[in-house]
């Protein structure tokens, strides 16, 4: 490198490699959901290989960067290390740092089932099947036999299924209140727009995307209007119920000796009414 010029040559930055990688995700995501999906990312991986393959061969694309001098060390005069002054609290924090306790999330969960069922029962008397059509649709996918099944025999009662869709029904709602009770704080000015219509929306759209495959049984046979005006009525009562709860805060203020149930005296502050010998 001449004195009257310091540059230095590197590798020229590119953002194909990046193109490429999205395009090879593409390709695989549709495998699961559409052929056009996988067609678009063939297109795109190829373009980006193609432009990275420019950039490299058969002369290696290269960018000149000015060279400056590095700055001086940096040193002190001081002989003590100065302190910053900390504020009281918290310096750092993860939020949100209240939470809603386990109990929250299980009464909303519990809520939140029984409306989504009031909703489901109500389109099967609406649609003029029959209130156990959405309870035996919920279970049909665990028979071995419910590819075949009809709609007049989904419109009677079966207690297996019954069974069957009372227990599943139960679990999802339980784990979903659970979770709504970890997310609410999250946007804790406005939960019900996160667990009433976000969360609902977000959640029915996923199902719509990957049911064909799970369960095609229940994806020709959902009424998908009905089941989103559901999901919506366990999120809006769900969410409702866990937000009327009182929050608490979390440990991470304390001590991770102190969560650990590690006596360390001097680690926290000792009360004024403590008597001193």
């Amino acid at each position: 490198m001449a004195a009257q010029d310091p540059t230095i040559d590197l590798p020229a930055p590119t953002a194909w490699p990046v193109v490429v990688a999205f395009g090879v995700t593409l390709v695989f995501a549709g495998l699961v959901t559409n052929a056009a999906v996988s067609m678009l990312g063939l297109v795109s991986a190829a373009t980006g290989a193609v432009g990275w393959f420019r950039e490299v061969f058969s002369h290696e694309a290269h960018v000149a960067v000015r060279v400056v001098d590095a700055p001086p060390p940096a040193f002190t005069r001081r002989r003590h290390v100065a302190r910053v002054a900390i504020a009281h609290g918290l310096a750092r924090a993860s939020l949100p740092l209240e939470i809603y306790p386990v109990s929250a999330g299980v009464r909303g969960g519990l809520a939140g089932s029984v409306a989504m069922a009031a909703v489901a029962m109500l389109y099967g008397v609406v649609s003029g099947t029959s209130i156990w059509y959405p309870i035996n649709l919920l279970a049909a996918g665990f028979f071995p036999n419910a590819m075949h099944i009809t709609t007049s025999e989904l419109a009677v009662f079966h207690l297996r299924a019954f069974l069957t869709a009372i227990a599943i029904h139960a679990i999802t709602s339980l784990l979903v209140g659970l979770l709504y009770g970890a997310m609410l704080p999250a946007l804790a000015r406005r939960p019900i727009l996160l667990g009433g219509l976000i969360a609902p929306v977000f959640w029915s759209g996923l199902l719509h995307g990957i049911l064909n495959i799970v369960n095609p049984l229940l994806q020709r046979r959902i009424d998908w209007v009905w089941f989103l005006a559901s999901q919506i009525a366990f999120g809006v009562v769900a969410g409702f119920v866990v937000s009327q709860h009182e929050r608490v805060r979390t440990w991470q203020a304390v001590p991770l000796a102190i969560r650990m149930g590690v006596e360390s005296p001097g680690l926290i502050a000792a009360n004024d009414d403590e008597e001193h010998p």
